[in-house]
């Protein structure tokens, strides 16, 4: 626990004094018949589906049903048009431009950084250790009383590996910042997810998203979990309707297929062990970071050429070879069976 955390005074002074925009379905809350409130269009639209009503700025129906799923209260948790939205909301939310800084642990997702660029905020970088592990110390030493936020994303990416639990609780117990956990890749982890740890920590932020596991990539759904105080921030800043009424239909009906979504990332935890086991029986490859994500980073003789070779291919992998501590790497997402199998027959091609 983090008993000396004081959520009002890490708030810019602007976004405490802020009067958030009230939308039409905002000051009305009960049930209608004749809706002349918010200058839509009465007739109705081009489509099949009613698109012609604003959607519910606060998309209560989907946060009820992710609430069932992921076992957090509805009141905690806030939906974005992707993660990369809430990113965004909690610089402007917390750091001052050109005053504050943020801690980040590369290697690791680079969204982090574009938006502290756009939001004119000081990025401390402090590298991983070589295992790819949090530098406690180096950490510790990066923060002073301008440090706003601390990024971890774990299941890293691209490295694909869980940070150690341990020391990211050391981090929340002892930094007096918003720490920020992107568990972007935590349905194919063995671990639990640090939602269960909301209660302990005033200060914890953790991101997922429907993009990975779910499948859901096009329709930009994440969601941010953390106290009801601090959502009630992200809600006071983000635009009024940030999630669309389509996108919000087909996630209800995406929600109600636990089943399949649950088959699917058995079936991407096998095949992401089976490219291990195959690539590792090649000598050109000296290295496969153990994932909990669903894609590998393999570190291998001559990355750009197997790279360029797969692109001729027609397989695309990612080039992060030129990423300090991912030097002489790809990084391999885990396909179907199907895909695996063309992918492992042309590195062996490439490689003979």
């Amino acid at each position: 626990m983090n008993t000396s955390f004081d959520l009002n005074s890490l708030l810019r002074a602007n976004i405490r004094g802020l009067v958030p925009y009230s939308s039409a379905r905002d000051e009305f809350k009960g049930e209608g018949s004749v809706f002349l409130d918010a200058n839509e269009n009465a007739f109705g639209s081009p489509l099949d589906h009613a698109y012609n009503r604003y959607p519910d700025p606060l998309q209560k129906k989907v946060k009820v049903k992710l609430s069932e799923i992921k076992g957090v209260p509805a009141e905690n948790i806030f939906l974005g048009n992707g993660s990369d939205e809430a990113i965004d909301i909690l610089f402007r939310a917390f750091c001052n431009p050109g005053v504050d800084n943020v801690i980040l642990v590369p290697p690791t997702y680079g969204m982090y950084e574009v938006s502290a660029n756009i939001n004119d905020v000081e990025v401390r970088k402090v590298n991983l250790t070589p295992d790819y592990q949090l530098d406690l110390d180096a950490i510790a030493g990066a923060i002073d009383g301008h440090t706003k936020l601390l990024f971890i994303c774990s299941p890293n990416n691209p490295t694909g590996n869980s940070i150690r639990r341990q020391d990211i609780e050391t981090i929340l117990a002892n930094f007096d910042g918003i720490v920020v956990i992107d568990e972007a890749y935590i349905n194919f982890s063995k671990y639990k997810s640090f939602t269960y740890e909301l209660a302990e920590f005033p200060n914890l932020v953790v991101l997922q998203t429907l993009s990975k596991a779910w499948g859901l990539a096009a329709l930009r759904l994440g969601m941010a979990f953390a106290s009801t105080d601090i959502i009630a921030v992200l809600n006071k800043i983000k635009p009024p309707y940030n999630i669309n009424q389509a996108t919000q239909d087909l996630v209800l009906e995406a929600l109600n297929n636990v089943d399949a979504v649950n088959t699917w990332i058995k079936e991407t935890v096998n095949e992401r062990e089976r490219l291990h086991k195959e690539l590792s029986t090649l000598a050109q490859v000296a290295h496969i970071t153990p994932s909990d994500a669903n894609f590998i980073l393999v570190k291998l003789e001559d990355p750009r050429g197997l790279y360029i070779f797969l692109t001729n291919e027609g397989i695309i992998v990612r080039d992060r070879s030129k990423i300090e501590l991912c030097e002489g790497s790809l990084r391999i997402t885990v396909g179907t069976p199907a895909e695996n199998k063309t992918l492992l027959a042309a590195v062996r091609q490439f490689y003979k």
